[in-house]
């Protein structure tokens, strides 16, 4: 067969590499193989997705005990360090947290059932309240036939209380997924010394034994001082809202407070839920609007403080999540597993971002200078 010599190849040069004279380079081409890699990991993280929505009575309480028993686990080691047995160190400390959640689910419930029993009267103050907006409603409709525009936005309507109860049922966990997270939460503090040995041996490598180490200690102590922190910023997040609450007049400042703290801890979701509870009980306790949502004004003020100020400049040091990704990570996690998947979220990100650092090569292209 007769080769041109154009299509020669130059000795000591690879198959298809460029002619010494061509100053262009190859363009990059993805291979079939590549191809099937992707498709095969998109496949296994959407079967991945499946399983733990399906699933989610299992899942969730163990990987809340499991992301729990990490954030308390420099607790026990502590006591451990005191001479208290690491298994009753365990039942030690998730009786007191369960007496401090208990105390403030206490407080919260009283003002809770209180108000539920007399939400039809309350809709009806309210609704009263609210008629001062009939006028630029009125308004704002005949502007909308003066320039042509579709009907206009219909009168207010309170919505119907039918939801109360598929909500109630939706956040509430059954018994057996109670039952099996803290079963669970007992056993990982107690049995966390051999797990991770166990984890480590598991690698015959020098190496790898050094990396998983070196992840499990990260995991450990980036979630223990992420829990601290977080706790102790919302605590002061709860105590600032039952002291304006007091001052501005509100029923229950106690209440309000520990609901404020419980719920920030939800990010995002949770401080605007607050004030949307904040401008309603607001609205019904007062006789005017403007001292209705002076309280929920003035928890705008707190929240904003925090999230932009407290919260970045003591957590951003330790750990710099990017807003897009705590976004995108929330909005994930409350679609799959719903508040606790939100409380799950950064922890979840926390663990996600530490395993990125140490699994992915350092030496990764970087973008050209312009």
């Amino acid at each position: 067969m007769r080769v041109l010599p154009s299509e020669r190849l130059i000795p000591g040069s690879g198959e298809g590499d460029p002619l010494p004279g061509s100053s262009a380079e190859l363009p990059p081409v993805i291979r079939r193989t590549e191809f099937v890699a992707f498709a095969l990991a998109g496949l296994l993280l959407i079967a991945v997705v499946a399983v733990l929505y399906v699933a989610k009575a299992f899942f969730l309480p163990v990987v809340m005990a499991f992301v729990t028993g990490a954030m308390l686990s420099p607790a026990a080691t502590f006591l451990e360090n005191r001479k208290v047995p690491r298994a009753l160190g365990a039942v030690l400390i998730v009786i007191a947290v369960s007496a401090v959640v208990a105390f403030v689910v206490a407080l919260i419930a009283s003002p809770v059932m209180e108000w539920s029993s007399r939400l039809p009267e309350l809709g009806a103050q309210l609704k009263d309240k609210l008629h001062v907006f009939d006028r630029p409603l009125m308004l704002w409709r005949q502007l909308q036939a003066m320039v042509g525009g579709s009907e206009g936005l219909p009168s207010f309507q309170l919505p119907k209380f039918e939801w109360v109860q598929p909500t109630l049922e939706f956040l509430s966990p059954t018994f057996t997924e109670f039952l099996l997270f803290f079963v669970t939460l007992i056993l990982f503090i107690a049995s966390w010394r051999d797990l991770r040995r166990a984890l480590i041996m598991t690698f015959s490598d020098r190496d790898a034994r050094l990396r998983t180490l070196r992840i499990l200690n990260e995991i450990e102590v980036h979630l223990g001082n992420y829990l601290l922190t977080v706790t102790v910023i919302n605590i002061g997040v709860g105590i600032a809202t039952g002291f304006v609450c007091a001052v501005t007049g509100m029923p229950n400042p106690a209440g309000l407070g520990a609901l404020a703290a419980t719920l920030n801890f939800i990010p995002i979701i949770g401080p605007i839920a607050m004030f949307a509870i904040l401008v309603v009980v607001g609205l019904v306790a007062f006789p005017t609007i403007g001292g209705g949502l002076a309280a929920a004004i003035a928890f705008g003020g707190i929240t904003f403080l925090e999230g932009h100020f407290v919260t970045p400049t003591i957590i951003g040091r330790r750990l710099a999540l990017n807003a897009l990704a705590v976004l995108l990570a929330l909005a994930f996690w409350t679609w799959l597993w719903g508040p606790m998947g939100a409380f799950l979220s950064s922890p979840l990100l926390i663990v996600g971002l530490i395993l990125k650092e140490h699994l992915l090569p350092e030496d990764t292209p970087q973008l050209p200078q312009e």
